[in-house]
């Protein structure tokens, strides 16, 4: 897998997205203002002191990042940061993209036209049955399944595509089993599928793990089918984020007598499209003004200055009095603070690096208590 970076810029993008206080958000911010993560990480000190930072930030070693690549290649994966050739287009779409991914199987999987097969972990016999049907079906018309490899559903939807193409997306490690029951699945999907992680090898799965998941799941597909989801599911997650993204987003009704069957009943009484069958599903993603996700451009990043971000103290003190403990949107911060956007963009990104906000979904932001 050649990358188009060349290798000291690439080394330095990982290294970037290891170090402390450094989000997805403020790695494509970082990027963007300096054009390069090599200028960004020495920018980091700096802008975590102007932040207000009780002590130096955390930089991850060059060693560290270099053990990372050599342990994921070890386990048959490929590492890929945003900028390399062989990283998703979809991915590098989003808003912001995964700074970092591991890949391990074939990454022409990710390339192909994709959909993702999402429901509940104590899915019923019916709902497992039309997760594999509908799976079986998109992968003899040439898409790729995508979902996460959870019991139930997920499970359904990986073993019935498994010959024609599937991707699972990890919460944890490329080399952490979760289900255990799952493991030889997981081993299969490896050496046929592929399977897509944002998290470092060795890392085990964590509640907080599994929204990232599923924005990777939402993703890399161009719509998402919901089969089977309570009210407070993952999978509503992944069906916001799909919406966020651009994807389009539909469900299979169920009994409104059956908790399983809330989510997706609920999906459509807001609108989502009720669909049965994989055709149902095929049929509108064809249709142009059902369809509004467009294939990207490749991401490419170009300095706006020469220097770190300039903002001055008067624009860090409106910033401050317009942040609070809930959250804030960035639009609201810049018309309470009265700054222009590029000088409150700043602000915020020094704020995140010495860890005095918290990034909340939505472009919006909240001050952390001190």
């Amino acid at each position: 897998m050649a990358a188009v970076l060349p290798a000291a810029e690439r080394l330095a993008r990982l290294r970037l997205a290891r170090s402390e206080n450094v989000g997805p958000v403020t790695f494509r911010d970082l990027l963007d203002h300096f054009g390069n993560a090599v200028a960004a990480l020495d920018a980091l000190p700096e802008l975590a002191a102007r932040g207000g930072a009780k002590r130096n930030i955390v930089i991850a070693r060059q060693a560290d990042a270099e053990a990372e690549i050599a342990k994921t290649e070890k386990l048959g994966a490929h590492l890929l940061v945003l900028g390399d050739d062989a990283y998703p287009a979809r991915l590098a779409a989003l808003d912001p993209p995964p700074p970092v991914i591991s890949l391990k199987g074939d990454p022409a999987l990710a390339a192909r036209k994709s959909i993702a097969i999402v429901g509940s972990r104590n899915a019923s016999a019916a709902g497992r049955r039309i997760a594999g049907d509908m799976a079986q079906a998109f992968a003899s018309e040439g898409f790729t399944v995508v979902s996460g490899l959870a019991r139930g559903i997920d499970t359904a939807a990986h073993r019935a595509s498994l010959a024609g193409g599937t991707i699972a997306v990890l919460a944890g490690g490329i080399d952490i089993v979760y289900p255990e029951e799952n493991r030889s699945l997981q081993e299969e999907i490896a050496s046929r599928g592929a399977i897509v992680t944002e998290m470092p090898p060795g890392t085990s799965p964590q509640a907080r793990h599994f929204p990232r998941r599923n924005r990777l799941i939402s993703g890399l597909s161009l719509g998402v089918v919901v089969v089977e989801a309570a009210l407070r599911s993952g999978s509503l997650i992944t069906a916001r984020f799909a919406l966020e993204q651009g994807r389009d987003v539909f469900a299979v009704p169920g009994s409104p007598l059956d908790p399983r069957a809330q989510g997706a009943n609920r999906l459509i009484k807001d609108g989502a499209p009720l669909v049965e069958n994989a055709a149902d599903v095929i049929a509108a993603l064809a249709e142009p003004l059902g369809h509004r996700f467009r294939e990207p451009e490749p991401p490419s990043f170009a300095p706006r200055t020469a220097n770190a971000p300039d903002a001055d103290a008067d624009t860090r003190t409106q910033v401050l009095a317009a942040l609070g403990p809930t959250p804030t949107s960035m639009d609201e911060i810049v018309r309470q603070s009265g700054a222009p956007v590029q000088k409150v963009r700043a602000v915020v990104l020094e704020l995140e690096l010495a860890g005095r906000i918290h990034r909340d979904p939505g472009d919006r932001v909240s001050l952390l208590p001190l």
